[in-house]
């Protein structure tokens, strides 16, 4: 039998703040972080959470994800070493494009001054798995190690990986989540080019006006541990993590497959691992982006694998507060579907006002709507390449 494997910390820097309380609780509040059509990090201060020293060898998307594992840490009681074998102790952090203000702050430095100048950081700064070695490095975590990079999905795909890790019995905990900070020129031009992207600078997920999504950044991590580890040293689980699903539409580079077919497999397979059946989901914390095939597809998915009961359930859109932070959006939404079960709360979708004809789910228009206790959730990402990863998350 599989080990039972449970979160006993989360944390995050999102649009709305940095930590995952804010995230929570202003998005149950309807608010919004999305200023001037854009999703930053505005509170993030480097300065707060990392010495002079490390910011200047870290990228923004690394010192992200060290800001959200060391709250999430705080708050798993970890003290600074993991209460396992450090050989027994992951870290995967996912991300869908890495360290891309680095590289093109020195590509700039290349073309103004030339190779002389280029910085022996450079690759360090841009590497994908960087956000992974920093947070592994900074809390003595010697076992697998590695970042995950399946676009949008990569941050759901972590912590995926992470539990598949401790259930097998190669790791005893694991911190596990997500990162990107690509607010860069380059990045928002060329989502612009591909006309993914708002125009409007609005982000409000299945509904009829949606034009597509808003760009964000930010990062979630969340604290995983062998149930019977966390019980061993009296840890008070936050939820478990009961199930992980992932499939490939493989359909098009960019485009969802419109018929759901493939995220549908992912949400059956998340279920199946899980051992839970579709009538004993409470809430879905939806992909979401805002774009008019994802929604729609999304939609379509819902359907085929939840059946009648996908009508009966609240579905709703991190990403109408934050925007899209691409390979940290599995992994922050993660975050705030703990608290929601916690909470026993579904936040809304804001921005969600006109139907349109086939988008017919519960998407939590207005205010959030109650949950009920001991839930059970789940949290979709579906990245481009077709890469789609379902968590099954449950509260007691």
């Amino acid at each position: 039998m599989s080990r039972r494997v449970v979160i006993t910390g989360v944390g995050a820097v999102t649009p709305l703040g940095v930590g995952a309380r804010p995230l929570f609780e202003r998005w149950a509040a309807g608010e919004c972080g999305i200023v001037d059509g854009l999703g930053r990090c505005a509170d993030f201060d480097p300065a707060d959470h990392l010495t002079r020293k490390e910011a200047r060898r870290t990228d923004r998307f690394a010192q992200l994800a060290l800001a959200a594992a060391d709250e999430a840490l705080a708050q798993a009681g970890w003290n600074g070493a993991p209460p396992v074998d450090a050989t027994r102790a992951a870290c995967i952090v996912g991300t869908g494009i890495g360290g891309l203000e680095s590289l093109g702050r020195q590509h700039d430095v290349l073309r103004d001054e030339g190779p002389g100048r280029v910085s022996p950081l450079a690759v360090p700064l841009m590497m994908a798995n960087a956000a992974a070695a920093a947070v592994a490095m900074r809390r003595g975590l010697r076992g697998p190690s590695f970042a995950t990079a399946s676009a949008c999905a990569a941050g759901a795909d972590a912590i995926g990986t992470a539990l598949r890790l401790i259930r097998s019995g190669q790791a005893d905990a694991a911190v596990a989540g997500g990162a990107e900070a690509a607010l860069t020129p380059l990045a928002r031009s060329a989502f612009e080019a591909m006309g993914a992207t708002s125009e409007c600078g609005v982000s409000r997920p299945f509904d009829a006006r949606r034009d597509g999504f808003v760009m964000g950044e930010g990062a979630g991590v969340l604290v995983l541990e062998a149930a019977d580890v966390a019980e061993a040293r009296d840890a008070e689980p936050l939820a478990e993590l009961r199930g992980y699903g992932a499939s490939s539409d493989a359909h098009h580079i960019t485009a969802p497959d419109p018929s759901g077919e493939g995220a549908a497999a992912a949400i059956r397979a998340a279920l199946a691992d899980a051992g839970a059946a579709p009538a004993d989901v409470d809430y879905v914390n939806a992909h979401g982006t805002s774009t008019p095939l994802n929604d729609r597809s999304e939609t379509m998915a819902l359907k085929l694998a939840l059946g009648e009961h996908a009508a009966r359930i609240p579905v709703s859109s991190t990403k109408s507060v934050i925007g899209h932070l691409l390979g940290a959006a599995g992994a922050v939404e993660a975050v705030a579907t703990v608290l929601a079960l916690r909470g026993r709360l579904a936040p809304p979708t804001v921005g969600f006002e006109e139907r349109e004809e086939g988008l017919d789910l519960d998407y939590v228009p207005g205010e959030a709507r109650p949950l009920p206790a001991g839930g059970l959730a789940l949290s979709d990402s579906f990245g481009f390449g077709g890469h789609n990863a379902v968590l099954c998350i449950s509260v007691s």
